[in-house]
């Protein structure tokens, strides 16, 4: 995207009136998706972006500013534009020699660009047509497509110079159900770090049957009992719930604003010795994946709690720079418009040693959680609220009837330490994750586990 010597260049017009750290972030990205709804095409959408975004820190001063224009004049003035932002110290010239390449290899084998619009959209017709099949009370289909390919180059005043090829290809299906007992909605959203050939593994159709059947069967739901019980997550289905209510909690800017309950715990046992959490950017298809963070540093495994004893937290440059300490590749972006910050990647559970079927039979009356919906959580305190979509009983150690408008009522760090039992599967979900405006993809997972009480909100007696 931008001429190594043009790179030098820019970094030295930043560095020019003083400043401790200046860097260039540019970014090309191409997104293509199309739409199904009412069994007709209703949206065929691409575009392209690119830009760069140029930072000046200055003792505690960040300068930012962005700019289009990738002309060696634009990035110039964006660089004088963020210095000045930034100045408050003496001037100095520095003399930056990058090292590195900025080149990248794309994380898919089929890139979505090269494969025709029409192929596309033969995906949502075949599940059109497999989600009406599947049942006569599905009355709404919504189906689409979407793909991203994000090239990014980032140079900075330590003399890095590298870059990453970002793919992501995700395929969502909503049905509507309507019966005696009104309107139900399913849906299922597989999606990974990969090009077209996400469609070698994902099957259209059974992704829209498994949405049409979640509807369908909430048609059939009794209303949710109110109560404390034991909570049996399916595999995948509790990721967000460790996502939202325990790892934005361990991110290092929160920490730092006294905004996190984890907050001086290093150390400490936070969960039950079953749990270990995990948040690794470089495991490979997930969501949220990628080989370099948006600050440069390479995608790792950072281990955040191990055997339920807190060992770190997440960390970005800015945060680890003041702290002495390395970044642990958590630093991330939505776009080139915007400032990096500490952001999960792809966050899970590790898997157990029980038998996820045993959980369940060795349960003997409690709730069994298929899907989760959206939540909110308060960091500070580590309590949260969850909407249910698709759980059943638990009775007698059997799954028994399904549930509706239910519920789940807690505390992240309480959560944890309720763990007993864990299961030896495992299995993730993709999706989006916003943070002081700023979405970016992530992944959350974990095993079929069982959490001895949790608060259940709903219309019945438990």
């Amino acid at each position: 995207m931008i001429d190594e010597s043009v790179l030098q260049r820019t970094l030295h017009a930043a560095l020019r009136n003083g400043g401790d750290f200046a860097e260039v972030f540019a970014e090309d990205r191409r997104v293509s998706s199309a739409r199904f709804d009412d069994a007709k095409v209703e949206e065929l959408v691409s575009g392209r972006e690119r830009g760069a975004g140029i930072r000046v820190i200055r003792g505690e001063t960040t300068g930012f500013a962005h700019t289009a224009d990738l002309s060696e004049q634009g990035l110039r003035l964006a660089a004088e534009a963020a210095s000045a932002a930034a100045r408050n110290g003496s001037s100095r010239a520095r003399v930056v020699a990058l090292s590195g390449s900025g080149a990248a290899t794309p994380t898919a084998d089929v890139l979505p660009e090269s494969v025709d619009k029409a192929r596309k959209v033969a995906l949502l017709e075949r599940a059109d047509a497999a989600a009406r099949g599947e049942s006569g009370a599905i009355r709404q289909v919504s189906a689409s497509y979407s793909d991203a390919r994000r090239r990014t180059l980032i140079a900075n005043s330590d003399g890095l110079l590298t870059g990453d090829d970002q793919v992501r290809t995700r395929f969502f299906v909503q049905c509507v159900a309507v019966g005696d007992s009104g309107r139900q909605t399913g849906t299922e959203a597989p999606g990974g770090a990969r090009g077209f050939e996400l469609f070698d593994d994902v099957d259209p159709e059974e992704v829209a049957r498994t949405a049409a059947r979640r509807a369908v069967t909430m048609l059939d739901a009794r209303p949710a009992p109110s109560g404390k019980l034991p909570v049996v997550l399916k595999r995948g289905a509790g990721g967000v719930l460790f996502h939202e209510a325990c790892g934005h909690g361990l991110e290092a800017d929160l920490v730092a604003k006294d905004a996190s309950v984890f907050r001086g715990r290093i150390g400490e046992q936070v969960a039950s010795p079953l749990v270990t959490l995990v948040d690794d950017g470089g495991r490979a298809h997930e969501w949220g994946a990628f080989a370099v963070d948006d600050e440069g540093t390479p995608a790792r495994r950072n281990v955040l709690i191990e055997r339920g004893v807190l060992t770190d937290y997440m960390w970005d440059y800015l945060r680890s720079r003041k702290d002495g300490r390395a970044s642990s590749g958590n630093g991330r972006r939505e776009t080139y418009q915007h400032l990096p910050m500490v952001r999960m990647t792809n966050t899970f559970l590790t898997p157990g040693e029980d038998d996820p079927d045993e959980i369940i039979r060795q349960t003997a009356h409690g709730l069994y959680c298929v899907a989760l919906g959206g939540g909110q959580v308060n960091t500070a305190t580590g309590d949260f609220v969850f909407g249910i979509t698709e759980a059943y009983m638990i009775e007698n150690g059997e799954v028994t009837e399904p549930i509706r408008a239910a519920q789940l009522i807690g505390n992240g760090p309480e959560t944890l330490l309720r763990v007993d039992a864990l299961g030896s599967d495992f299995d993730t979900w993709p999706g989006m994750c916003g943070k002081d405006g700023q979405s970016v993809p992530v992944s959350s997972g974990q095993p079929t586990l069982r959490v001895s009480e949790l608060t259940i909100g709903g219309t019945a007696g438990a």
